[in-house]
């Protein structure tokens, strides 16, 4: 597919007419349609290929993909590109419900892409700069007002902006442009001979000043990391995650604590129910939150059942009457189990 003929100028900055008049002449070349074809197939067939960070949060490759087509085809078939990568992505890999929005930030990913890299010298500085606007500005800017969107319209709930999205995107992006490097420096000298790619690969070296600002950057990732992980560490409660049989012995057991600090309470009519339980990054412990209940009923079996429950299902019960909410600060070698804590003094 070696085109001939072509025009090979580069550009400062893609804010003049010749630079749109030959990214609109794309469209007219038939080699090119061909490749942007190719290069579409391969980010859909890449999109399920990714590796997990945390929750439902993946770094996959198509980043790289996505790069190196917009350089070659330009802003405007790369409009069309991202619109097609977005719709036929989830018709064959579907997840969710299908939001036409969402295919604003394909677009606006493969738009970016290509004001930075189409006929430009490419450089590391660029690839950098041209990465670290679409973490901000596409993936984490223009995409919480469509998350919102999506969670109001399609689930009908309301959406708050994941602080960990906003973490691996300012964490990874200076990996994610050394990856860009060592590959665009493998792939434009072949493709450059094919007449598709104008810039040479010189200033694609990772000098001794690159390097620095990359790690230096990496290591400022690392610090928004650990710092996210501290803050997430003490702001999810560990009761979340109890199990029936667990969230029953728990209960029992952050009991005595209560009775401890209000004798006037009869312990045969008590239900004391975790309702949060966060932890302390680099302490033992652990500072539950306990909804204290009058169970209305003899029932032994009942009870066991009363003693039992959640938060959300203790308050919607009848046989509960509240009566106070009282905070327990424990602390052991597993401060996690109550029943092993031992009460600050």
């Amino acid at each position: 597919m070696q085109r001939k003929s072509v025009n090979s100028k580069i550009f400062k900055t893609p804010f003049c007419r010749e630079y749109w008049h030959l990214a609109f002449a794309e469209f007219k070349d038939t080699r090119m349609l061909v490749f942007a074809a190719l290069i579409l197939a391969l980010r859909i067939a890449v999109k399920p290929l990714s590796i997990p960070i945390a929750g439902d949060l993946r770094e996959g490759i198509g980043f790289i993909i996505n790069g190196f087509g917009s350089m070659i085809y330009g802003p405007v078939i790369a409009l069309l590109s991202g619109a097609l990568s977005d719709t036929l992505g989830y018709l064959l890999f579907p997840s969710g419900v299908y939001f036409p929005p969402y295919m604003i930030t394909e677009m606006a990913g493969s738009f970016v892409f290509a004001l930075f890299l189409y006929r430009a010298e490419i450089t590391v500085p660029r690839l950098l700069l041209c990465r670290f606007t679409i973490c901000l500005f596409v993936n984490v800017l223009l995409a919480y007002p469509i998350h919102v969107w999506y969670y109001s319209v399609a689930m009908g709930k309301d959406y708050s902006i994941a602080l960990i999205r906003v973490v691996k995107n300012i964490a990874l992006f200076p990996i994610e442009t050394v990856i860009m490097a060592v590959v665009f420096r493998a792939l434009i000298p072949p493709f450059k001979q094919l007449g598709y790619v104008h810039s040479g690969t010189h200033n694609l070296e990772l000098t001794k000043r690159h390097i620095i600002l990359l790690v230096s950057l990496f290591l400022v990732g690392l610090g928004t990391v650990g710092g996210y992980a501290i803050y997430s560490y003490n702001t999810t409660s560990l009761s979340a995650s109890y199990k029936p049989e667990e969230r029953l012995a728990r209960n029992r057991a952050i009991e005595p604590y209560v009775l401890e600090n209000h004798p006037e309470l009869n312990p045969d009519e008590v239900v004391s129910i975790i309702e949060s339980a966060y932890p302390r990054a680099f302490s033992p412990e652990v500072t539950y939150t306990v909804a204290v209940y009058k169970a209305n009923t003899s029932d032994t079996k009942l009870l066991e059942e009363l003693e039992g429950l959640s938060k959300s299902k203790a308050a919607a019960r009848e046989e509960l009457t509240f009566l106070l909410r009282e905070e327990v600060v424990l602390s052991d070698a597993n401060a996690k189990e109550p029943e092993k804590g031992k009460k600050q003094p």
